[in-house]
């Protein structure tokens, strides 16, 4: 059973930094990319960041510069570091990873829980 746990989040005034972290567990035989996808009230979920397993990257247009996304293969892990935050990427946040089980099984898309981040005074 494929498992996404995110940790991080919180609360945050604009212009900090937080990190989210979030890490594969289970039985699994390839990650090919990780990322972290928000959802605000009343909005769609969108993109923030993605990367693959050879460590390209990917980012919303609204994060471009602030953000950035790394991933150890090692560890299963991918983090999110969040820099000169706004109150506009105050949301849900959700890990997300394209995750193939077996050399046989077709690639599956797996999602975290979500993890709040609020951004205000």
């Amino acid at each position: 059973q494929v498992q996404l746990v995110e940790s991080g989040g919180g609360l945050v005034q604009p212009g900090g930094s937080l990190g989210l972290s979030c890490a594969a567990s289970g039985s699994m035989y390839r990650i090919n990319t990780m990322g972290w996808y928000r959802q605000a009230p009343g909005k769609r979920r969108e993109l923030v960041a993605v990367i693959t397993d050879t460590f390209s990257t990917d980012y919303g247009d609204s994060v471009k510069g602030r953000f950035t996304i790394s991933r150890d293969n090692g560890k299963r892990t991918a983090t999110l570091q969040m820099n000169n935050l706004e109150p506009e990427d105050t949301a849900v946040y959700y890990c997300n990873a394209k995750i193939i089980t077996t050399p046989q099984a077709d690639v599956g898309t797996y999602w975290g829980q979500g993890t709040q981040v609020t951004v205000s005074t």
